[in-house]
């Protein structure tokens, strides 16, 4: 049978009180911007239900992206009928047939809203799971732990019935919990910290800092196509490249070794603040898991904080590696993560980094530098792309080898 609409049920933002109108009018655009280009949606957020009206839009597809909208908890593609017993019945009994398969178990579960309806919950499940077993052979009832749940909601309008329940991303709605700007590497970590805070609700700019020579182009288009997996959960990301060449290369000029990704980390943090204050957000985030390597002891962390009052949230902070790798694998980034393009990160690394600094030093050595002169450089070299889901940056390798044939 053809679906008419979805319906929409609301997760954790359905207990926000007062302010749920604003949270479900987030998520209403939310979805807007992951289904754009299917014009003849129509969508109607409602309190306790949003309807997604297809218009003959191919819900395979909208399944697909309804999946990474956060906010959402579960979802079913429905039919709309008129509110009789008679298409009740009939619309029933087709979508059974269609979908019921030999073996199954299943139960009729009836929401009314309308309680001005004809029939209530007890008496609307007795009527059509009578009417099925007088149209249907060796159907099994099992009202616990059916196969099957045949859905009926009766609301105001009309009725409205499934027998298919999708679990969506659940967290809530992206925009909801205030903007902030991600420290987004190439690597691993940091992808699955940016999944984590959109899924809170946080608005997140991604910045990423590039050294060219040093770092290729296709380095640069590795974060920005990690950036157009995770804005399958956001709708659209702000991608800020920042170059870092001379920071890096006046740190390892001047400054000793072992304090060489201390005083980066610490230059990272004061633009990520910076570019934050310009654009009212109101927390850095990035991938650091304690102790996973030099720059993320407490201690490091401590000496590198110093540069900032910003609140620094690190969702992946208490996670271990394979918990980190089996989550990049779930979101889709992963085997992007580990392709072997150099970032910043990691070609001026130090062989013997310092594992506990001291803010003193670390003051003192960065008292050599013209600190606000390199700051402001790189600022001025800044540059922001708007990221769509799915957007691609890096040549398919096969397109690459036809073309230089």
């Amino acid at each position: 049978m053809k679906y008419t609409e979805i319906m929409v049920r609301y997760g954790e933002l359905s207990t926000k009180g007062k302010n749920r109108k604003d949270f479900i009018g987030r998520l209403a655009g939310n979805v807007t911007r992951v289904l754009r280009d299917f014009p003849q949606i129509e969508l109607h957020p409602r309190h306790d239900r949003m309807h997604i009206v297809l218009n003959d839009a191919p819900f395979a597809e909208i399944d697909q992206r309804l999946k990474k909208v956060f906010g959402i908890q579960t979802y079913s593609p429905t039919i709309k009928v008129e509110k009789t017993l008679t298409k009740i019945e009939e619309t029933a009994l087709a979508l059974m047939k269609e979908t019921y398969q030999e073996g199954m178990t299943f139960k009729v579960n009836t929401k009314r809203s309308d309680h001005n309806f004809t029939y209530d919950t007890n008496e609307l499940n007795q009527l059509v799971g009578d009417y099925l077993f007088k149209n249907m052979s060796n159907l099994k009832v099992e009202m616990k732990h059916p196969d099957l749940v045949l859905r009926l909601e009766v609301r105001q309008d009309a009725v409205y019935i499934s027998n298919q329940l999708f679990h969506g991303a659940g967290g809530m709605p992206v925009g909801t919990g205030g903007r902030a700007v991600m420290m987004l590497s190439g690597g691993i970590d940091s992808p699955v910290a940016s999944y984590l805070a959109l899924k809170r609700g946080v608005d997140i700019d991604m910045v990423h800092f590039y050294s060219p020579p040093y770092t290729t182009e296709k380095a640069l288009n590795k974060a920005k196509e990690l950036t157009g997996i995770l804005a399958n959960y956001a709708g659209r990301i702000n991608f800020i490249a920042v170059p870092f060449a001379e920071i890096q290369e006046t740190i390892k000029e001047k400054l000793p070794e072992g304090y060489l990704m201390t005083v980066q980390r610490r230059f990272m943090l004061r633009l990520a603040d910076q570019i934050r204050a310009k654009r009212k957000g109101l927390a850095i985030f990035n991938g650091e898991s304690v102790g996973q390597v030099a720059s993320q002891t407490l201690e490091s962390m401590a000496v590198i904080n110093d540069v900032t009052t910003t609140p620094v949230v690190r969702p992946v902070a208490t996670m271990d590696k394979t918990e980190i790798i089996r989550l990049a694998e779930q979101i889709g980034t992963f085997d992007l993560s580990i392709q072997p393009f150099e970032d910043c990160c990691t070609i001026f690394a130090p062989p013997r980094p310092k594992t506990k600094p001291r803010i003193d030093k670390a003051r003192e050595f960065e008292a050599r530098l013209d600190v606000e002169g390199l700051i402001e450089r790189a600022l001025a070299g800044m540059k922001i792309t708007t990221i769509y889901p799915g957007d691609k940056f890096i040549a398919d390798k096969a397109a690459e080898d036809t073309a230089l044939l």
